[in-house]
């Protein structure tokens, strides 16, 4: 096999975004754990062994606070580019003519098996890009929620006040702001990939138009 089709020149671009996620995610952790001690000491409370860290409320929250915002860009903008335009910029569909992603599905040799065996498994596989996103979603918001409620009672055990029900925590205003604070941001970077690709190129990129397109055109 040439050095061209190589398993990583193949997945390179997923190996790499994994890859930057996993250094992250443990940079994440260790400076968690730190900081969560320190304000275990400043409080007076036990603090946390490395092993304790991983499912204590503030690393689950955290992590999945983030995760939950990125599935629910994703979720929306799978499905609003579907019917949604924006004029010259390279993340939308034209504006005149049919997309190859708007036709109907047709089996052929190579075609997924969903494709093949058509009725209902059909149906679902026309939509499972948006479908994975939103339970992804729907995942990360319930271990977020898991673990800011597990976070908030062990501040309440340390300040000798009353532990928080699952329904009563649903309307704390700190549960919310963790998550609009997420959600605003990500749909502000959607919005600017959107906008500025109208005007900005980047040669060799998927994400960009072609350097000499005109900016009122839409690939």
């Amino acid at each position: 096999m040439s050095k061209k089709n190589s398993f990583f020149y193949r997945n390179s671009l997923s190996i790499v975004f994994l890859s930057l996620m996993l250094i992250c995610l443990i940079g994440q952790f260790f400076a968690g754990w730190a900081t969560e001690n320190k304000e275990l000491a400043d409080e007076g409370g036990p603090l946390l062994a490395l092993g304790d860290y991983i499912h204590s409320g503030h690393f689950i929250q955290a992590t999945f606070e983030n995760w939950e915002s990125e599935f629910l860009q994703m979720t929306l903008y799978v499905l609003l580019t579907i019917s949604l335009r924006q004029k010259g910029s390279s993340e939308s569909k034209s504006l005149e003519k049919q997309e190859d992603v708007d036709r109907e599905p047709r089996a052929h040799s190579k075609a997924p098996w969903p494709v093949k065996k058509r009725g209902v498994w059909l149906a679902i596989y026309k939509h499972s890009l948006s479908l994975a996103f939103a339970i992804l979603f729907l995942l990360s918001f319930m271990l977020h929620f898991y673990g800011s409620l597990k976070d908030y009672n062990r501040e309440q055990v340390l300040k000798n006040e009353p532990f928080s029900s699952a329904q009563e925590y649903l309307t704390e205003s700190r549960f919310w702001f963790e998550s609009f604070q997420n959600w605003q941001s990500e749909f502000l970077s959607v919005a600017a990939i959107v906008i500025l690709s109208i005007w900005f190129r980047e040669k060799g990129s998927p994400e960009s138009k072609p350097v000499d397109m005109a900016h009122d055109e839409t690939p």
